[in-house]
């Protein structure tokens, strides 16, 4: 089972340990996400060896064609994957909400410029649950809070999330409050179909931008008996910037749920939000930014991004980062790692990716010891000054 161990408080701020069937969780903490049960360009184990104590899968992939009953019939993903690490599954919410809204309009969880034409989304949603198209085959597939709770069980990782729906920052209040008490009825289906003594089942807080529906999420889905909460669905909406909106979500849920539960931001990542959210009480946080940043030759630095496929750094004989103590850092130059990138080839992905898992796995640490040494705001104000998001 699923136990919280709070260590040290610093105003909002907590570090501690989440205990797991599957091994012990520093908090707060970053989950590097294996989409397809790998993550791309490096194995779970070297993962670990930078940090890494826990990694995120998406149940969407192994659900589209039943791949999860192959996972089950062997005994869960550990066996699957032959690993011994923690393992968090998403519930497919958020993918059903890409090919839904978000391809219709062209956003995603935050609220930016959407896209001028908008396009035929793949997904109905409906009482029962969500029927979509498959983007791998076109086939037909319906999904339901029973069927993801079904998938999440035979996939066997530690924590699981209750199936819900992912709203886009561009939906009315109307439509959003809908959506809301929808995600609460399907909450208390996910848990009445959760059989499981060794898995964990988080509830999702929901309701987009919204101080009012934030808020009442926050107590209904704590009033139920899960192991955890995760904060999901988008942010923004008619509350202006969705950067600053999200993190007045993120306080005002922290405020109303338990404190002795974990609490996870979803599909949240960038190393400004991540400084925001544990300031605010968030213990552990899962994106793909590391991966997709290093499939497009982008490296996280503590300047911000940088982009290695840039000609002005064909001739450059410096590390990534001058601050990292990363062992690509230490040996590559920018040059090489540019030609790499240039020609496309796989040493660049696995290199950048070493790279920027090793330097969020050493923010969450630097974070960690900012909390124990109750000056995370200061580490905060340091970090950015230098930091640029875009």
């Amino acid at each position: 089972m699923i136990k919280l161990n709070i260590e040290k408080r610093s105003g909002k701020a907590r570090t501690g340990t989440l205990s797991t069937s599957h091994g012990v969780v520093k908090t707060p903490g970053f989950v590097p996400v294996g989409t397809r049960g790998a993550l791309k360009g490096m194995s779970f184990e070297d993962a670990s060896a930078l940090g890494a104590d826990i990694f995120m899968v998406n149940t969407f992939h192994f659900y589209c064609k039943k791949e999860y009953e192959i996972v089950g019939e062997v005994g869960g993903l550990h066996r699957f994957l032959d690993i011994n690490y923690p393992l968090m599954t998403d519930s497919g919410g958020f993918q059903v909400f890409s090919l839904g809204a978000g391809w219709e309009r062209g956003v995603g969880k935050l609220k930016k410029e959407e896209s001028k034409q908008t396009k035929r989304g793949m997904v109905k949603i409906n009482e029962e649950g969500v029927v979509f198209r498959s983007p791998f085959d076109g086939s037909r597939v319906e999904m339901t809070p029973e069927s993801s709770m079904e998938a999440q069980m035979k996939l066997g990782a530690d924590i699981v999330f209750a199936f819900d729906e992912c709203t886009s920052p561009l939906a009315s209040k109307k439509y959003q409050e809908q959506s809301l008490q929808r995600t609460h009825r399907w909450a208390e289906r996910c848990i009445k179909s959760f059989k499981s003594e060794n898995q964990g089942l988080f509830g999702i807080v929901q309701g987009s931008g919204f101080e009012d529906l934030r808020r009442e999420s926050a107590k209904v889905i704590s009033s139920l008996p899960f192991s955890g909460f995760g904060i999901g669905g988008s942010f923004g909406g008619s509350f202006g910037d969705s950067k600053q909106n999200m993190y007045d979500m993120v306080e005002i849920v922290c405020n109303e749920l338990p404190e002795n539960k974990p609490r996870h931001l979803l599909g949240i990542g960038d190393p400004d939000d991540i400084l925001e959210g544990a300031l605010r009480g968030i213990d552990l946080f899962d994106c793909v930014t590391p991966t997709r940043f290093a499939r497009h030759g982008t490296a996280l630095t503590h300047k911000g991004r940088l982009n290695l496929r840039s000609s002005q750094l064909k001739n450059d004989d410096g590390p990534i980062d001058e601050e990292c103590s990363c062992d690509v850092c230490k040996k590559y130059k920018r040059r090489y790692i540019h030609h790499l990138t240039k020609k496309k080839e796989i040493y660049g992905i696995m290199i950048l990716m070493h790279h920027n898992i090793h330097f969020m796995m050493s923010l969450m640490e630097n974070v960690r010891k900012a909390i124990e040494e109750d000056n995370l705001p200061q580490f905060k104000e340091h970090f950015l000054n230098k930091y640029k998001s875009k």
